[in-house]
């Protein structure tokens, strides 16, 4: 990373994903000034993923999408929340995907557990964040503090729990030599 000024294509208006992409982004690469751009793409996959695959592969669409969309952009980042059931609980967790012209890396987040109430919400077809507005009597939280912010009163908030997929997801461009390198001298 060169420049000390970069545009981050943010594949998503939201501002939770807006907001941890330059965190994540501005953490990992302190010296450099980012900007985010954010646009609506299509994930491909369904409003609310219901696997750990299905999960990554709207992560990986939405910054294939983004990078279509604006292909002057320095990074693009897809990042999709999903839920997979394990032993007959629902986990939340979400991808991260960011590209470049040298390559890409990914990352996937913590995972939590939900609530019975709201797994079974979703497991009915609902949208996570639909689920959580309802039982949470709430509003538009997926924009705000998602379900991990309700369930810890914002002790960890949405925002936070993507920032440090981001970061993790950006291992591969602040160590870019190694991950070029095929193979170790002998």
């Amino acid at each position: 990373m060169s420049k000390t000024e970069q545009t981050i294509v943010v594949s998503s208006r939201n501002p939770v994903k807006i907001e941890a992409a330059l965190r994540g982004f501005r953490k990992m690469f302190p010296g450099v000034h980012f900007e985010a751009i954010p646009v609506s793409v299509p994930s491909g996959v369904a409003d609310q993923p219901m696997t750990d695959q299905e999960t990554l592969t709207g992560a990986l669409n939405r910054v294939n999408n983004a990078c279509a969309a604006h292909p002057e952009g320095d990074y693009w980042i897809g990042i999709e929340g999903g839920v997979e059931t394990h032993d007959d609980e629902l986990a939340a967790f979400a991808w991260v995907v960011v590209r470049s012209a040298t390559g890409i890396g990914k990352a996937r987040s913590a995972s939590f557990y939900l609530p019975g109430i709201v797994a079974d919400l979703v497991g009915q077809g609902m949208e996570l964040g639909a689920a959580d507005d309802l039982v949470f009597n709430k509003s538009n939280s997926k924009q705000v503090s998602g379900a991990i912010g309700l369930l810890t009163d914002n002790a960890v908030d949405r925002a936070q729990l993507y920032e440090q997929a981001v970061a993790l997801a950006l291992v591969r461009f602040k160590n870019e030599a190694l991950y070029l390198q095929k193979s170790l001298e002998k």
